[in-house]
């Protein structure tokens, strides 16, 4: 898995995830505080400095008012076919 962080799709996946944050009207340190975590959490996952894992990618996602496959799929339409 190693260099997953700086493919294209993973930066798509990042774009999207600040893009879900700024359509639920949230600031990092706002979605941070709702998610119990640090102010620095979500700046550095949407950096791409720390990754999400699938468990805390659907809570984020949730607490955004996101569901998991609208944002997914148009992502994984486009992966290739190897990493």
């Amino acid at each position: 898995m190693a260099g997953t962080v700086h493919t294209e799709a993973y930066k798509k996946l990042l774009n999207a995830l600040v893009e879900a944050r700024c359509a639920a009207g949230m600031s990092q340190a706002q979605l941070a505080k709702k998610l119990g975590k640090p102010a620095s959490f979500v700046g550095k996952y949407e950096l791409g400095e720390r990754r999400l894992d699938v468990i805390e990618f659907m809570v984020v996602l949730k607490v955004l008012g996101q569901d998991v496959a609208d944002l997914i799929s148009p992502i994984a339409a486009d992966l290739p076919d190897h990493l």
